[in-house]
């Protein structure tokens, strides 16, 4: 076998290079090495498509380590070797060939890593930097020479949280793959968080006037997305190989070890959650991780919303959070229900948190993301009534005196909250819209 190794590494990458069928494939055989061994090479391919079924194509890397074990490839490198043929070096370029659901996208074709450079108006030793496809920057121990800044904030329950935000040179380059690549691939459309169009309200929107009310959460949900499913969501939409390489590298990071030394806060994480963000993750900072992670989650969203429709129930994602609803059948077989959907949450490489497992029956306030669906969409009325209660006191006191949460600006904190109200209950906003514009500010 060992004599054939050059062999197999050219034919690995004419074979992973160009349209992923069983008809494209057995054609650039023959192109390029004639009917050498004839049955053996049909065999070989429909071995190799059942293989790596569907879509993207595997790397030249994985094709060349299934080839180490094929029959079929033994019979016809002897038979190469025997007439002495000649391989070329490079069989093929590479090609941009999107898997048959995002045919029809108006995404840029890019093909190399030259063309990608290019389109990113940098020059290609900065994109392999800013890249850093061998993870290197996870080893550096100077601000200077990482690619994300780094600050941790504590959640509501009282542990911490690690913000990664890309810097500007990688942010930039961040964007224009957002506006160019990911905002022209549609979300799935059970996912609300992220999507122009959509929001917690519209999520919540579906659940009104439920018998029973489920909120599930799933945890580390970025971190999660490893970047391994970032590189076959760029294959799937066509781009190859070391395309797919570099624009997940852009995408993703690596968390330094040092920086849970450095970073007050950052020890308190625990050793699991420093495992998971020291591989290739996306980062809670960056522009581009919120519509990865909808698509990346596309399988997820489609399985549980079949899983729904089976018990008569409703299901929307936003972002980490899970919500289903339905009527009394629904309420007597939920716990039935939980458990099918940690099945399958786990099944697609996620996992439920223990601990924001809530089922609401119709008798108890159902809130999912802030909001109470008990009969529609609505604010919870303590909440009104505290900012209601602040509005007024802002307006009979002076503002300054009511910012006790030390907000930089805190007219349009009230403003923004004023807002939400406004979006999820006209009428009780439009209260809250009056006291706003008394405020001498």
């Amino acid at each position: 076998m060992k004599s054939h190794d050059s062999t197999r590494s050219r034919v690995s990458v004419l074979l992973a290079t160009g349209a992923w069928t069983e008809r494209a494939i057995r054609e650039r055989l023959w192109r390029h090495i004639g009917r050498v061994a004839p049955s053996s090479q049909t065999h070989l391919v429909r071995n190799l498509i059942a293989e790596f079924e569907g879509w993207p194509a595997p790397s030249p890397f994985e094709i060349a380590r299934w080839l180490g074990g094929s029959s079929h490839f033994e019979m016809i490198a002897k038979s190469i070797a025997r007439r002495n043929l000649r391989l070329p070096v490079v069989l093929a370029s590479p090609v941009f060939s999107p898997s048959p659901p995002f045919v029809d996208l108006k995404i840029p074709a890019i093909e190399t890593s030259g063309d990608l450079a290019k389109w990113l108006d940098v020059s290609i030793a900065h994109l392999d930097w800013l890249a850093d496809i061998r993870r290197r920057h996870v080893l550096a121990e100077a601000p200077a020479l990482r690619h994300y800044s780094y600050t941790v904030l504590k959640k509501s329950s009282g542990r911490p949280r690690l913000v990664e935000a890309p810097k500007s040179s990688l942010k930039r380059v961040q964007r224009k793959i957002l506006r160019d690549i990911l905002d022209c691939v549609p979300a799935n459309d059970r996912a609300h968080g992220f999507v122009k169009g959509r929001s917690c309200l519209s999520s919540a929107s579906v659940h009104g006037g439920e018998t029973c009310v489920m909120a599930m959460d799933i945890r580390n949900f970025f971190h999660a997305v490893t970047g391994h499913r970032i590189r076959m969501l760029f294959r799937s939409l066509g781009y190859p190989y070391r395309v797919a390489d570099l624009l997940t590298g852009l995408c993703t990071t690596a968390t330094p070890v040092s920086v849970f030394r450095e970073i007050p806060g950052a020890g308190g994480f625990e050793w699991t959650e420093r495992k998971l963000r020291s591989q290739p993750h996306l980062a809670q900072g960056a522009p581009t991780s919120p519509p990865l992670a909808n698509l990346c989650a596309w399988r997820l969203d489609q399985r549980l919303a079949g899983l729904a429709a089976r018990y008569d129930a409703n299901y929307t994602r936003y972002a980490d959070d899970l919500a289903f609803s339905g009527d009394a059948g629904f309420a007597k077989r939920v716990r039935t229900f939980q458990r099918a959907v940690a099945a399958i949450v786990r099944d697609e490489g996620f996992s439920i948190h223990p601990d924001k497992t809530r089922i609401m029956q119709a008798h108890m306030r159902q809130t999912l993301t802030g909001i109470v669906v008990n009969e529609h969409a609505n604010i919870a009325r303590p909440e009104y009534e505290r900012l209601k209660a602040i509005l007024h006191n802002c307006s009979r006191h002076g503002a300054s005196g009511q910012n006790r949460e030390g907000h930089g600006d805190f007219r349009r904190h009230l403003d923004g909250r004023v807002n939400w109200v406004e979006n999820v209950n006209p009428a009780r906003g439009a209260k809250l819209r009056a006291l706003f514009e008394e405020i001498a500010w």
